[in-house]
């Protein structure tokens, strides 16, 4: 454990370090596109933080090449060389994209040569465990076909739902995070050595995402960008992969009985290959629905809108860093209660605290639907959404701050302008706007 985590801390420390030169970077390469209609933010801010993200997964596989018992992985198998050959690839795909907004079939080409890269190197799926079944052993295409197909679907999945700041690496931090306390339970608890790779890759990715989220948090400095939304997406990939298509539940069935009861102790990381990914259920939940969205308006599926998730939670009413929270909290949720279920599958307890927390999230979800009266002696210790007289005089209006209005006076009214906003400095200067022939008439 204590070499995980000094692999994992000197990934975080090496990203973060990095983000800074490369935000300068950015900005001097011109790697600041304009505002467009869907976004969040409402200043131009650098990407190519994929970059940082990038060396601190080299950092991270340099340090456990060298040491003591992490060496073993890269001496027994070809997966962590097979994994930095596809990340490469796809973040030198990415950093052009960052750059030069190349066309989406292109980068879709360019992610299934990455998978395809991989899966020559040995990074693929040999076998489905079905439960009720046993193994059922793939062909060369079959296995190259499903995991081509799981390296995109998870890439897209993450590039998604990379929409507010802090929220796509936050996400797979809790991924990563649920996918090392399974695949370490396996590789220690049941002295399975094929599931190693899949636990340092879980590690490393921990650390990119932990090492790039202080610049990236809300109001963010810069953004990852597609050379660090598909390099994270790519290593998740990979990590399931491995844990997944690698290990053999005949290895597991001395410490359960049987085959059988082998693979349904295995249920929950099996589902990955089906959903593909119950780590990132959010995401390819965004994902689906997304491309039907796009498809029954008759537009194409890789076409940007403003339809994702956290784009309906701005809309019913909830704060940027509140969205972010949420969609923490059901990623969470399913993620760590489908490692507590693989742990205890039989346990009433579980499913009874899942039921609950996702009761809760629900209530949270639907908070912004809810404006509780305030007794007027506690109106002070609240925020203004919640007063009184806000809420009878201006029950529409957001509040100031969450919006970014300084709380004050209300100023006299004035004529509403219309017309473009420009911000000078930290100041916004609107600019009057023309009058037409028929407004002069």
């Amino acid at each position: 454990m204590r070499e995980y985590l000094l692999t994992l801390c000197i990934t975080a420390a090496v990203t973060y370090l990095l983000t800074g030169p490369v935000r300068k970077f950015a900005i001097v390469a011109g790697a600041m596109p304009e505002i467009r209609a869907r976004d969040v933010h409402r200043e131009p801010t650098p990407r190519l933080g994929g970059i940082a993200m990038f060396f601190g997964l080299c950092a991270g596989l340099l340090v456990a090449d060298h040491l003591p018992n992490l060496n073993a992985v890269f001496e027994n198998s070809n997966e962590p060389r097979a994994l930095l050959s596809g990340a490469a690839l796809i973040w030198l795909i990415g950093v052009l994209d960052d750059k030069f907004e190349i066309d989406a079939l292109i980068k879709l080409g360019g992610q299934m040569i990455a998978a395809g890269v991989m899966v020559m190197q040995g990074l693929t799926i040999l076998w489905i465990p079905i439960p009720g079944v046993g193994t059922v052993s793939l062909t060369s295409g079959q296995g190259t076909l499903l995991t081509v197909a799981l390296v995109v679907i998870t890439i897209n999945a993450v590039n998604f739902v990379d929409g507010l700041d802090g929220l796509a690496a936050g996400m797979v931090c809790i991924a990563s995070a649920a996918s090392f306390m399974y695949a370490y339970r396996i590789w220690y608890g049941y002295g399975i050595e094929a599931a190693a790779p899949a636990t340092l890759f879980a590690a490393i990715l921990m650390g990119m995402c932990l090492g790039f989220l202080p610049h990236n948090m809300h109001p963010a400095r810069i953004f990852m960008g597609d050379s660090g939304s598909m390099l994270i997406g790519l290593v998740l990939a990979a990590g399931a992969i491995s844990v997944t298509g690698q290990v053999d539940p005949a290895a597991m069935k001395l410490n359960f009985g049987g085959a059988r009861d082998a693979t349904h102790a295995m249920l929950p990381v099996f589902i990955p290959l089906l959903m593909p990914l119950t780590i990132i259920a959010i995401p390819f939940a965004d994902l689906v629905l997304a491309i039907v969205r796009r498809t029954w308006n008759g537009k194409s599926p890789f076409a940007a809108d403003r339809g994702h998730l956290h784009h309906r939670l701005l809309e019913i009413g909830h704060s940027h860093s509140r969205a972010v929270l949420i969609m923490y909290f059901w990623s969470a949720l399913i993620a760590f209660g489908t490692v507590a279920y693989s742990v205890h599958s039989t346990s009433v307890w579980i499913l009874l605290l899942i039921v609950a927390l996702s009761a809760l999230g629900l209530v949270l979800l639907l908070l912004p639907r809810f404006r509780p009266r305030t007794p007027r002696w506690a109106e002070a210790f609240v925020p203004p959404r919640y007063r009184r007289r806000r809420a009878e005089h201006v029950e529409t209006e957001t509040a100031p701050e969450e919006s970014g209005t300084p709380v004050g006076p209300t100023p006299a009214p004035v004529p509403e302008l219309s017309g473009a906003t420009r911000l000078h400095g930290s100041t916004a200067v609107s600019e009057r706007p023309r009058v037409r022939s028929h407004e002069r008439e």
